[in-house]
């Protein structure tokens, strides 16, 4: 499964990511730090990439050209890398079930923080 995470996800959870997501880099290693979403969201089309973001923009754009590429939204606020590793791990049965379903271009995972 080749992840393209967002500018907005630290480009060092490429190091703490399990195997499965061997094939996923970063905005920031593509060269694609800064650069309009449209273009992040061609890059991904155009080499099977799925998009990790924590923001909505991705999802307007599949609302608007339809998918591929397909994107994980995490709404969850911000987190430390760690937690956006913890979450790609715990949601890891939903989301191959996403990515495999041609129904769905956006898996929103959302959690409200327990105070």
């Amino acid at each position: 499964m080749k992840l393209l995470f967002d500018q907005n996800i630290s480009h060092r959870i490429l190091k703490l990511i399990p195997e499965k997501y061997s094939g996923s880099t970063t905005v920031k290693n593509e060269g694609l730090t800064n650069v309009p979403d449209r273009e992040i969201w061609e890059f991904a089309k155009l080499n099977d990439y799925i998009i990790v973001t924590q923001d909505s923009d991705f999802n307007d754009l599949n609302t608007l050209y339809g998918f591929p590429p397909k994107i994980v939204w995490i709404r969850t606020g911000n987190l430390k890398t760690q937690a956006i590793v913890d979450i790609l791990i715990g949601y890891s049965d939903e989301i191959n079930k996403f990515i495999s379903d041609s129904n769905y271009g956006c898996f929103e995972i959302f959690r409200i923080k327990s105070e």
